[in-house]
């Protein structure tokens, strides 16, 4: 297993020094799914919920926090992100929304923190607009799906690789 690279040698956190590293192209691809009630998923799958398009405001809150991810996480280096891509599959078996966040950039420090948070923001958006009809909902597996680029080079979970 290798070093924590945000603690110094003292112990102490600290933000990874990346200025001697050479600009690659880089891209990660996180996934979340929200679990909830068929009605549920029915009422955001007809477009017919009283706050609006539950999943247009899902997406737009997933960009936005892929945006701010140095924000929100400390020692995140604040990215150039030159694409952020948030997409859902509604799943009536689940029942629920599976997300698909996406980012890509070309520069000298990975993206999957910048995926996972969009992937979490638009499940918390999911959660939030809808939990006036379904309080029970569960946001689960939140995870990094894939990433390449870099000199820790390319990983997936799994066999299935997703294109951005």
């Amino acid at each position: 297993m290798s070093e924590l690279t945000h603690l110094d040698d003292q112990g102490n956190a600290r933000m990874v020094d990346v200025g001697e590293k050479p600009e690659t192209r880089r891209e990660a691809v996180a996934v979340a799914r929200v679990v909830m009630q068929p009605d549920t998923l029915a009422l955001i799958s007809a477009g017919s919920h009283k706050k609006g398009d539950v999943l247009a405001a899902a997406r737009i809150a997933g960009i936005q926090a892929a945006k701010k991810t140095p924000d929100l996480i400390p020692l995140c280096h604040p990215l150039m992100l030159e694409s952020v891509k948030v997409e859902f599959e509604l799943n009536e078996t689940l029942p629920g929304v599976l997300i698909t966040a996406c980012c890509k950039l070309s520069g000298k420090t990975g993206v999957e923190m910048e995926a996972l948070t969009a992937a979490s923001v638009a499940a918390l958006t999911i959660y939030d607009m809808c939990k006036a009809v379904d309080r029970g909902m569960t946001i689960e597996q939140v995870g990094l799906q894939e990433k390449r680029g870099g000199k820790s080079g390319d990983w997936q979970r799994g066999q299935e690789s997703i294109s951005c």
